[in-house]
């Protein structure tokens, strides 16, 4: 009788393991001191963790060239944050390749020494928000949650807990944490023709955005404060250009006399975008034997 119960209790621990193994499991801490930037990776078991960057950007504030008004309004904001004053939620939109996620990135460079750190987390993931917050909260350094590329589509999960986090829920925001996006779209949800048909006018023609509308809009309102990105004209793509050049070690000269080509490649991709501009560097700067 014993040995039988003893087999059915073994049994029994070994079915709640199994059921352990797989139920969600609340988030450990990483390894803080391994890095200044952190991925948040959620397995198909449904488990989340917090991963240190190993090989973390290098960009600096001063490679990111013809976008002054867009850094300074950015690095202003962070090192409030940083100094444990008042500072906004930002969302950064406009034209791909701008600088948009460098900015993000060389404003962690920048004040990373001052007890700034970044927590990347992909949109999918955006549900496990209020983890991640519970997590950081007691820890001293100042924290960017960061959602690069952000956009949603009518009905996802992530939206809601995003607006949920931006507007504090019942639960007050942690002072040290802040969110930090980029998105193509100004109001991350796609905009259809039929949402003006939901518009309203009073007698004296005054408009108003009817419910759907409203709804798009109201996320985006979330974020304290909006920096907008735009196309890069011919010659700010140039200098651009230059200033990549430049950091790669290419002479005065050659930059001067790469300006055709430059302009050539961005023909060729339909784009003077600052990413474009970054490549052609890269691409020269290999072709002539320069070292990245």
């Amino acid at each position: 009788m014993n040995a039988s119960f003893e087999r059915l209790l073994e049994r029994a621990e070994q079915l709640m393991a199994r059921i352990e193994s797989v139920l969600p499991q609340p988030l450990g801490e990483p390894d803080w001191s391994a890095s200044v930037a952190f991925r948040y990776r959620k397995r198909s078991s449904g488990h989340g963790s917090l991963e240190p960057v190993r090989q973390v950007a290098t960009i600096r504030l001063e490679d990111l060239q013809e976008i002054d008004g867009q850094k300074d309004k950015i690095l202003q904001n962070t090192r409030h944050f940083v100094q444990g004053l008042p500072a906004n939620n930002v969302l950064l939109t406009g034209a791909r390749g701008t600088g948009k996620s460098s900015l993000v990135k060389a404003c962690l460079n920048a004040l990373s020494d001052q007890g700034l750190r970044l927590i990347e987390v992909d949109k999918a993931d955006l549900t496990d928000l209020p983890d991640i917050v519970d997590v950081v909260a007691h820890r001293p350094e100042k924290f960017i949650i960061y959602c690069d590329d952000l956009s949603f589509e009518d009905g996802e999960a992530g939206y809601k807990a995003l607006k949920s986090i931006l507007d504090g829920s019942v639960s007050a925001a942690s002072p040290n944490v802040l969110i930090y996006a980029t998105s193509n779209r100004r109001h991350l949800l796609p905009e259809y023709m039929k949402d003006n048909l939901s518009y309203t006018h009073t007698a004296d023609g005054e408009v108003h955005p009817g419910e759907a509308v409203e709804e798009k809009i109201s996320l985006s309102e979330r974020f304290g404060l909006w920096v907008s990105f735009y196309p890069f004209s011919q010659d700010e793509y140039l200098a651009i250009v230059g200033q990549w050049l430049a950091s790669f070690g290419v002479a005065a000269p050659a930059i001067e006399a790469a300006r055709p080509q430059a302009l050539v490649w961005a023909l060729e991709r339909g784009s003077r975008s600052g990413r474009v501009a970054y490549q052609f560097a890269r691409d020269y700067a290999g072709s002539h034997g320069t070292p990245a």
